[in-house]
């Protein structure tokens, strides 16, 4: 038999099910490799060893048919778990210990996951990278110089370099797909309203969602699954199922959505996108890398049939303000009050809370009505085709300290020129699903580096964006492209 690491998370499963090995033996060898690697990668930022080993015993908590059954995971540092010091990425945090569970981690126990620690996340999880001042930064396994992305950043190098199978990780603004696509991974932003643990809907502007990090497109259906199922209703405000394709044609994939990714069957109509509504606030230059990826794919997805159509937003000139507003706002609820506490804070929350405090109640209320007509015009726009195809990132992973440590503002403006295709989809609520594309090519300028694309759904689209991923990695397997970190 390969490395337990070598196989994907639902090959895992099955040998767990059938006894070829226990939770036990499971846990211990991604134990073993966190210790090998982890120092270098900076993917954990705890290691519950002891914990994990004694939940092995899950013949008597959970049923063996449960989703995620002894599969080893763990927490976002966002998410807390009673007795686990949750730091939330920031010093002010730095000793806090949760007294209870949150809801996610309810859900994932329930689904039989074996938590093995807590994967590193930036200060209170507002950055698009993984730098805090709490932790080591994460890194991307493929080169150690440089980001893992973030927010979920410390999820995405686990899973990339074979440290877990599969994490769980949460967007507001594209903090799973950002790190998916910098560690060259698969990285799935649910719709809102998808996961009963985390609609969305009890945030500032329904920005954040959880969702799964995974090295295939059927893992991370898997771990979608299972935080649906876990729950005790099937879902959180509407009824999870894809509606009809563009053309009016019923959609070919029912039940549940590990069918549709290890299905992988439809032919679907395209967009293919890179504008976006940071276009008239900012300057967004697309490097050849990011080219390089979405031209692959566009010929990828056109080789195997799919209708292709350009496709481009109309200019928006207040999104920046209005998503700027929201995002500050977000920030003025962080639990800094004296100027002790302030002290701690980072240079860009600390600028985040203080204009998100002076905010004017009618300020905010323009932002989110505006925000609300915007998530209308966009879904109307989109609807013309069944997914839309955009670069994942503008960039190549950003080198450690490429942002602005100092400067705030220009902070925030590094990170939208980094990714500007995923902000507006957290506001419009759209399922959307990151794809390796591959390494780029010795002949780049920036060669073997993790590049991806983006694929966006219509509202409770995940089949059709799950169903395209699965031909897409059969046709281009990015899941065969590992770190060095991978192979010892």
């Amino acid at each position: 038999m390969p490395d337990l690491h070598h196989l994907s998370a639902l090959e895992q499963g099955e040998q767990l099910r059938r006894g070829h090995i226990s939770p036990r033996e499971l846990v211990e060898h991604y134990l073993a490799r966190i210790e090998r690697h982890n120092p270098a990668v900076g993917a954990l930022t705890v290691v519950a060893a002891e914990r994990a080993l004694a939940r092995d015993a899950l013949e008597g908590l959970v049923a063996r048919s449960a989703p995620l059954w002894g599969i080893p995971i763990a927490d976002k540092e966002l998410v807390q778990r009673a007795g686990q010091r949750t730091t939330y990425g920031s010093r002010l945090r730095a000793d806090h210990v949760a007294s209870s569970d949150d809801e996610l981690v309810q859900h994932l126990d329930a689904a039989g996951a074996i938590s093995l620690g807590a994967t590193a996340a930036p200060e209170f999880g507002l950055p698009s990278y993984t730098e805090s001042r709490v932790a080591p930064p994460a890194r991307t396994p493929y080169d150690l110089t440089r980001g893992a992305g973030g927010s979920s950043g410390g999820a995405a190098a686990a899973v990339a370099a074979g440290l877990l199978p599969v994490a769980p990780g949460s967007d507001g603004g594209g903090s799973i797909r950002i790190p998916a696509a910098a560690c060259g991974i698969v990285g799935l932003k649910p719709s809102r309203g998808r996961v009963p643990a985390g609609s969305g809907l009890d945030r500032l502007a329904g920005l954040v969602v959880p969702g799964p990090l995974a090295r295939t497109v059927a893992d991370a259906a898997l771990m979608l699954d299972a935080l649906i199922a876990a729950a005790p209703w099937p879902f959180a405000t509407r009824a999870p199922i894809d509606p009809p394709l563009a053309s009016g044609r019923e959609h070919p994939n029912a039940g549940p959505l590990l069918g549709a990714a290890v299905r992988g069957e439809g032919r679907y109509q395209l967009g293919v996108m890179t504008s976006s509504p940071w276009d008239t606030d900012t300057e967004i230059v697309i490097e050849p890398e990011a080219r390089w990826a979405l031209d692959e794919a566009v010929a990828t997805f056109a080789g195997l049939g799919h209708g292709i159509d350009a496709l481009a937003l109309a200019p928006e000139p207040d999104y920046g303000r209005h998503f700027r507003t929201v995002w500050m706002a977000s920030a003025a609820s962080i639990p800094a009050r004296t100027p002790d506490e302030l002290a701690l804070l980072e240079p860009l929350t600390a600028w985040l809370v203080g204009q998100g405090r002076a905010l004017r109640a009618e300020t905010l209320a323009e932002a989110l009505a505006w925000l609300s007509g915007f998530e209308r015009r966009v879904i109307a726009r989109l609807s013309t085709v069944d997914a839309v195809l955009t670069p994942a990132l503008a960039m190549t992973p950003r080198p450690l300290g490429w942002y602005d440590a100092e400067d705030a503002d220009r902070n925030f403006t590094q990170q939208v020129q980094y990714t500007p295709w995923t902000s507006f989809v957290n506001v419009a609520g759209l399922p959307a699903l990151t794809l390796p594309v591959g390494l780029t090519p010795p002949d780049s300028a920036q060669p073997g580096l993790p590049m991806g694309v983006q694929l966006i759904g219509r509202p409770g689209g995940e089949a059709t964006l799950l169903a395209l991923g699965a031909q897409f990695e059969r046709r281009r397997p990015g899941a065969s492209i590992h770190p060095p970190q991978w192979w010892s």
